[in-house]
């Protein structure tokens, strides 16, 4: 009959076959189909991929044993069968690693110069872990950082014992360099002065972050203020426990046509955590007073008190004062530029700030006063020194405004004393060489004309002791100007740059220079103007790439407890770090 009607009467449609199959039981057709071996081409590109997926998407191992996962693949490739958990987890995600960290280790190699952060955290399944990061500034003057190393720390958290896994870093990723140091940037503990100092990192940067947390803090422990930080942390708690309570207050802002923004309650541990509860209360000032006097939670708000006009404006005094302190913190936590060169800046714009003022009510007094005499005191000694330095080599800020004339003499005869000396990162004396050879070999003193070049490249008419810089974003500028014309026989000379001479007419040249704006890049300044300073700019390329805070390590807390969730709490330290790792490495 089938045979009639298929020859026959080819519009009758042929029924659906049924399967009385149980739900997810293979049919005959799909059972035949061969299976993909695992080392062939298409099941080690999908198996990689599932890995990396699991890294990048912080997923648990067991997430390829899932039910629907397997279905997925299933209807995706019928042919492949996902392999099990301990293959992701002994095979695949260590490959990947190993084939990631070999990338970071190239990275680093060629890099001249490295600078490292470190700082600690605990998981929930309460083990200690140290995570190690390094920032580079590679050849194209691009801002690098990598994640290195997130390792446990069984042992009490000594400088001693944290100084062994330092020392551990330096070899396991071949960090060390002749004749230069390699910069580490912490919190401020005092477990970690002795850990940079025992492990040979130099020189020791304390976190800006941390600085200003601290200064912060003392500044909100005022009693004044710490009571009405109290009153206020009550009132935002109030409302954070109660539906009603937030109900009514998301009604009395839409009808005083305020934003819909919740309040928030500060975080200890976080200064700038209370700067913004205290921000947002004056925002919502209005609207917390007519959600407070309303009939239906009036009941249970005795106990909350508002704040009076007095309390108002000591809250908005207090805001103000502490806002460029909140700013200051934003911008140093910047990785995608240089941002050690902002830490004295913005110190002496913090203590400037905090000067005392005959309007200041004496609150205010009493916290300026407190987060002074915390803050002054940071960054002395040597490190305020190195530190100044490398402010100078930001063209940003190369006319070092914030210090007297004689302090400004002592920092660039510091930075003339370095930049003649055996301190350069490797390779960069033979590229200087390279560079002097070829600019001599085309004109006499064509090194110094460069620098003149640079200087008069927008077109500005120049005046001695003062040049127009060229533009970060222009192309180099030509080889003959019209300036060279007329002064080139006066400003060239056939001395070598290297010479003492050559480093003097560099950094007479580059004061000269008029700052770039504050908002333009001084990575992409370097990497225009560099062929024109060749002594300063690899002392530029080792300072500029230490960054102002611990804030590289910081981050990696966030994804850490990502991974290491409640759900997989019993996750191995090994695999720890390699999924950390690999999260913050793999582009």
């Amino acid at each position: 009959m089938g045979h009639h009607l298929q020859r026959h009467h080819k519009d009758v449609k042929k029924a659906p076959e049924k399967t009385n199959l149980p739900k997810g039981q293979l049919t005959m057709k799909q059972a035949l189909t061969p299976t993909l071996p695992l080392s062939s081409p298409r099941a080690k590109q999908i198996t990689r991929l599932i890995g990396e997926f699991i890294a990048d998407y912080m997923a648990p191992f067991n997430i390829v044993e899932n039910r629907k996962f397997i279905q997925m693949f299933k209807v995706l490739e019928p042919k492949f069968k996902v392999p099990c958990r301990g293959h992701f987890s002994e095979k695949v995600i260590p490959e990947i690693y190993n084939e990631t960290k070999q990338s970071v280790k190239e990275c680093l190699k060629n890099a001249d110069c490295i600078a490292l952060t470190t700082d600690g955290w605990t998981s929930r399944a309460t083990q200690s872990y140290i995570t190690i990061t390094a920032q580079v500034i590679d050849e194209k003057w691009e801002s690098k950082s990598f994640v290195l190393q997130t390792r446990e720390l069984s042992e009490s958290h000594t400088g001693v014992n944290i100084a062994h896994v330092l020392r551990n870093a330096l070899r396991e990723w071949e960090l060390t360099r002749p004749q230069t140091t390699i910069a580490c940037v912490t919190d401020n503990a005092s477990n970690m002065d002795i850990a940079v100092r025992e492990s040979g990192l130099h020189p020791h940067i304390k976190c800006l972050a941390h600085v200003v947390n601290l200064a912060s803090k003392r500044g909100l422990a005022v009693s004044r203020v710490a009571r009405l930080l109290g009153r206020v942390r009550r009132v935002t708690t109030f409302f954070h426990k109660s539906t009603t309570a937030t109900a009514v207050l998301a009604n009395k802002q839409t009808q005083l046509e305020l934003p819909r923004h919740k309040l928030i309650t500060d975080v200890q541990t976080r200064w700038n955590s209370t700067y913004e509860m205290l921000a947002r209360y004056l925002e919502q000032q209005a609207a917390v007073s007519a959600a407070l006097s309303s009939p239906e939670i009036r009941r249970n708000a005795r106990e909350i008190d508002t704040l009076d006009n007095t309390d108002i404006s000591d809250v908005e005094d207090i805001v103000k004062l502490l806002k460029p302190l909140k700013t200051a913190t934003t911008v140093v936590c910047d990785e995608k530029e240089p941002t050690v060169s902002l830490i004295m800046p913005l110190k002496y714009m913090i203590e400037q700030s905090m000067s005392p003022d005959e309007n200041d009510t004496q609150t205010i007094a009493n916290m300026k006063s407190a987060i002074l005499r915390d803050i002054s005191d940071r960054y002395s000694g040597d490190c305020n020194d190195m530190l100044q330095e490398c402010t100078a080599l930001d063209p940003r800020f190369r006319s070092l405004s914030h210090l007297n004339n004689e302090q400004r003499e002592s920092v660039y005869a510091r930075i003339r004393e370095k930049a003649a000396g055996p301190h350069l990162p490797r390779n960069q004396t033979s590229d200087t060489d390279e560079r002097t050879t070829r600019a001599s070999a085309s004109t006499p003193g064509a090194a110094e004309q460069a620098m003149v070049e640079v200087e008069t490249a927008q077109g500005a008419e120049p005046v001695e002791g003062e040049r127009q810089m060229q533009d970060v974003t222009q192309p180099p500028p030509p080889k003959k100007t019209a300036l060279e014309d007329l002064l080139g026989s006066s400003y060239t000379t056939l001395e070598p740059v290297q010479s003492s001479r050559g480093i003097e007419m560099e950094i007479v040249a580059y004061r000269n220079g008029i700052p770039i704006p504050l908002n333009s890049s001084p990575l992409g300044w370097w990497k225009v103007n560099a062929y024109a300073y060749p002594i300063l700019a690899p002392l530029a390329k080792a300072y500029l790439c230490i960054p102002a805070t611990s804030v590289p390590s910081e981050r990696v807390f966030s994804t850490a407890g990502d991974i290491v969730c409640a759900q997989r709490s019993l996750i191995t330290p090994e695999h720890v770090d390699m999924l950390v790792f690999l999260k913050k490495n793999q582009s």
